[in-house]
């Protein structure tokens, strides 16, 4: 099973339905609304990640030293083993993901650690330059394969299967080798650098749209349009990947395409937001970048609202 950050968020988003994810969660979220009945989050009984987790990267393609560091930033910008220091920080967004853990066992606060793993580089192209799917899991698999979410990112000239047609990245599962005799089963992503490709479909909102109000795109907080919407489809899917790593944790919808943690809140950035809208963030006063979340090393970035499943609502950070 795997689930998608889907590209057509701005046609969807003028039919007041999903950016995330395929036509028939779509139609569901049609029908939902013609009933007003709320979106309930429902939990499947699958387990949920918990315990130590390493977040490995598998850069694929060409990527300058400097965007990686944009990537890396935020994964170790994740964790909360370090003291908050503003409320609008990466790690205070990740601890809203605790409140799915606290609903299977109230007594018992989220047992999920997130740190950065190894990080592999081919630069090479050692499966050509247009990956299938099944491609994306074999490079996947080559992180470590317990404990660990594997990453894979491939660059802007790097062709994925349904790339800009239907996706902007994925999440899934996949089962690994043996290790001491067990097999496990491993949790892996996969995103795109859409900058050249379709930047209008996958790094909005800082890039023109290619359907929808045309509102000027914001500045990229990391002054590069596509890793800053890597990011943005990155946090989506590690949210999703904690919350529903095997396909039977926490989603609405069909399982084929579901609504999960952020992909249930799209377009949704700040307070006030609305369809071609991101809401009321933050502005860096040197800069002009848009943000809502301070990182690792001075970074700034942009993340998607999470859903409160206590609330059911959107929450986001400014």
């Amino acid at each position: 099973m795997a689930s998608f950050v889907s590209t057509h968020f701005f046609l969807q988003l003028l039919l007041v339905i999903s950016f995330f994810h395929f036509s028939s969660a779509a139609r569901r979220l049609l029908e939902s609304d013609e009933t007003q009945q709320p979106l309930l989050f429902q939990y499947h009984n699958g387990h949920l990640l918990t315990g130590k987790i390493a977040i490995n990267l598998i850069w694929y393609g060409k990527f300058k030293p400097s965007q990686r560091a944009i990537i890396s930033d935020f994964i170790t910008s994740l964790s909360t083993s370090t003291p908050l220091t503003a409320q609008t920080s990466v790690a205070t967004w990740w601890k809203a993901t605790d409140k799915y853990y606290h609903l299977i066992n109230s007594k018992k606060p989220s047992a999920l650690a997130l740190s950065l793993g190894t990080q592999i580089v081919d630069e090479t192209y050692s499966s050509g330059t247009s990956l299938s799917n099944q491609q994306i899991v074999a490079l996947a698999s080559k992180g470590g394969q317990k404990n660990a979410i594997n990453v894979v990112l491939t660059s802007a000239d790097v062709a994925v299967e349904g790339f800009c047609m239907s996706k902007c990245g994925t999440h899934g599962s996949s089962k690994g080798a043996s290790v001491d005799g067990k097999s496990y089963k491993f949790a892996y992503i996969w995103v795109g650098n859409s900058e050249t490709q379709c930047p209008g479909q996958c790094a909005w909102p800082f890039h023109q749209p290619i359907y929808g109000p045309q509102s000027p795109p914001l500045v990229a907080p990391n002054n590069d349009v596509g890793l800053d919407g890597m990011v943005v489809n990155l946090a989506s899917l590690l949210a999703g990947t904690a919350t529903n790593p095997f396909g039977n944790g926490y989603f609405q919808g069909p399982k084929e395409a579901p609504l999960e943690a952020a992909s249930a809140c799209p377009g949704v950035y700040g307070k006030g937001a609305y369809p071609g809208y991101a809401g009321n963030l933050l502005v860096d006063p040197t800069t002009g970048a848009s943000y809502n979340a301070n990182g690792a090393h001075g970074r700034k970035y942009l993340l998607p609202a999470l859903f409160d499943p206590s609330t059911q609502t959107c929450s986001t950070l400014v």
